[in-house]
């Protein structure tokens, strides 16, 4: 650390003492994002920052750890950890956070990874979990939720976790790979073709009780991509089984105000994905806050333009509407907005006009 990293961290943790994160009553505005590479400035702290968000939910790859040496690994979020930025952001905003492949400890690991219960040590510890949290000793992942406000203004936070249980992905092969999907955008993977689960059923029957707790707003944070139909790459639609169950549970219990954000793809976009009775189920991807990727795939789901551009995602409630509106979209490095779509709550529900 040179001298003027030196003094930035030391003005960053003078902001440590004199503002705290405030305790979350209720949600308003909620910010997320992904793939933070701790090797690199991330100058869009600085437009989160101002924000003065609720809540800040890291989604995955909020260090690029990608190591079997828990070492190694420690340092690397050791090096996010003091970035001015995200001390203020610690500081000064509650934050949430879920692994996916580079923070878990290898580049689309899943349940192979070797070192996972020592990795799960670190994330957890970084990220200041409490001692006595199910996600440190839980035999099915570090999936975790939160529920947020009372009422009509309640907002539950949903968090999967996408790698504990994965098995080993359906490959094409490398030269298949660069004959046939590389030109077309499209990754080295195909959807398995049985019932497998990446989520494993124990973290099935959790997620199902999550989802039938009542709360007006339902925000699932997904590392991986959940409406995409195929990209290639990792995502929900490589274990179509578990993606139709999710839809099925929602659609089948009428489970009303849910909005998915995702991370990981290095490119951002919104995504719609029309069930039953006209409930359209939405998802923000937003990736990353260092990463970007110019080789966007194709989404048949897609609304608008995606960004390649780095940029973080938001959510925000007004709740004191007589039908509450709910605002939610995309923001560039300066926290200008890119994409931005806008409706009552009463949108989300079943059997709404």
């Amino acid at each position: 650390m040179n001298l003027k990293q030196a003094m930035l961290v030391i003005i960053s943790l003078i902001t440590v003492f004199s503002i705290q994160a405030k305790p979350i009553s209720q949600v308003s505005k909620i910010l997320f994002g992904s793939c933070s590479h701790q090797d690199k400035d991330i100058p869009i702290f600085d437009a989160i920052n101002k924000e003065h968000a609720d809540l800040f939910v890291f989604l995955g790859d909020n260090v690029y750890g990608d190591t079997e040496n828990m070492t190694v690994l420690k340092s690397k979020y050791h090096k996010l950890g003091i970035k001015p930025g995200f001390v203020q952001l610690r500081a000064t905003t509650p934050l949430v956070a879920m692994w996916d492949d580079h923070d878990y400890g290898e580049n689309d690991a899943g349940q192979e990874y070797p070192f996972k219960e020592a990795s799960r040590e670190i994330m957890l510890n970084f990220w200041q979990e409490p001692k006595d949290s199910p996600r440190r000793k839980r035999d099915s992942g570090i999936y975790t939720s939160y529920m947020y406000g009372k009422e009509e203004q309640s907002v539950q936070l949903i968090l999967p976790d996408l790698r504990w249980n994965r098995p080993e992905l359906n490959s094409i092969g490398e030269l298949n790979y660069w004959l046939n999907s590389f030109f077309n955008n499209v990754g080295p993977y195909r959807p398995v073709d049985n019932n497998t689960s990446m989520l494993g059923e124990a973290q099935w029957q959790w997620l199902e009780k999550e989802l039938l707790k009542p709360a007006s707003v339902k925000v699932i944070a997904s590392s991986l991509q959940l409406i995409p139909d195929f990209t290639g790459w990792e995502s929900w639609a490589n274990f179509p089984a578990d993606r139709q169950r999710l839809f099925d549970f929602i659609e089948t219990h009428q489970i009303g105000g849910v909005i998915m954000i995702s991370g990981d793809t290095h490119w951002g976009e919104l995504s719609k994905y029309q069930v039953k009775q006209n409930y359209p189920l939405w998802e923000i991807t937003s990736s990353g806050l260092t990463q970007k990727w110019k080789d966007v795939s194709p989404n048949m789901h897609r609304v608008g333009e995606y960004t390649s551009e780095v940029n973080y995602g938001f959510i925000e409630i007004d709740w004191y509407q007589d039908d509450a509106l709910i605002e939610f979209g995309l923001k560039d490095i300066n926290g200008n907005v890119t994409h931005l779509k806008s409706m009552p709550l009463s949108n989300l529900q079943f059997n709404s006009k």
